[in-house]
């Protein structure tokens, strides 16, 4: 029988992957993107996750570790895990092509014309279908993230999966359209765009299934040191940058310091 916190932190990382169909659905139904709205968003969603990450998620690994370890072994397998956990996503965005990388989002109405300008639907398809592959690929580490976060603290879990949903609507356009187009079925594109996203939680279950056996105080705080460190990777890399390039650089800060201020009183509420 599993546990109700196992649980309620599945159901947060299916919550969090499966947004992608919510960008699926905006691209048949919008034809220009809200550029004021999703920089502030997408700032939002880097706030909140930068914030609970350094504040939150790294202390909490440094006091397991510290705990276990002593003060000088685990504060340097803390600050080593954060930074492992930094270049374990950094691989995997650096092993997917430019091409395909869900991190290069892009406005519904370009995707329209791109999608337009090709006349080959094997092309067309193919382009979306490696999409899809891509961003499964980084949900990945995204679902373990979310799932371990819910374990530990059910209101951080909430807090990382709403601003992981966040970003993940734009990544659902950039499957959807071009699928649409190649095969000009809405509902074809709209179920490949919301199944990508399964890899959040499928990702939350092999660690589940790998980890849990193994946890400790020990193997929680390196694995939540590493989980910090993925997060800001992805804020930094990829939602920062995705909210400048919608050409509202003010508007990505502004929803980066209200996503802090948002997480900063929700975590006092909590004391």
């Amino acid at each position: 029988m599993i546990d109700e916190p196992v649980l309620f932190a599945f159901g947060l990382t299916l919550f969090a992957g499966l947004s992608t169909g919510i960008g699926s659905v905006l691209a048949f139904f919008t034809k220009t993107t809200n550029t004021k709205f999703l920089s502030l968003a997408l700032g939002f969603s880097a706030g909140v996750m930068i914030y609970v990450s350094m504040i939150e998620i790294f202390f909490k690994a440094k006091e397991a570790l510290v705990a276990e370890l002593g003060l000088i072994t685990g504060s340097w397998i803390t600050v080593a895990s954060f930074f492992g956990g930094i270049f374990f996503i950094a691989i995997i965005d650096k092993l997917i092509p430019s091409v395909e990388n869900p991190h290069e989002i892009r406005r519904v109405e370009e995707m329209d014309e791109e999608a337009q300008r090709v006349h080959k639907n094997k092309k067309l398809m193919k382009m979306g279908t490696f999409t899809a592959l891509a961003i499964a690929i980084h949900n990945f580490p995204e679902g373990l993230a979310t799932f371990t976060a819910a374990l530990s603290d059910p209101s951080l879990g909430v807090a990382i999966a709403v601003a992981i949903a966040i970003h993940n609507i734009p990544e659902g356009i950039a499957v959807s359209v071009p699928i649409y187009y190649a095969t000009g079925s809405k509902r074809k594109a709209f179920w490949r765009s919301f199944l990508s996203g399964l890899a959040e939680p499928v990702g939350a279950l092999i660690g589940y299934l790998v980890l849990m056996r193994f946890l400790s105080d020990t193997v929680f705080g390196v694995l939540f040191a590493g989980v910090a460190g993925i997060m800001v990777f992805i804020s930094i890399d990829e939602l920062l940058p995705a909210a400048r390039e919608y050409g509202e650089h003010h508007l990505s800060i502004y929803g980066l310091i209200l996503g802090m201020m948002v997480m900063a009183v929700s975590l006092l509420l909590f004391i």
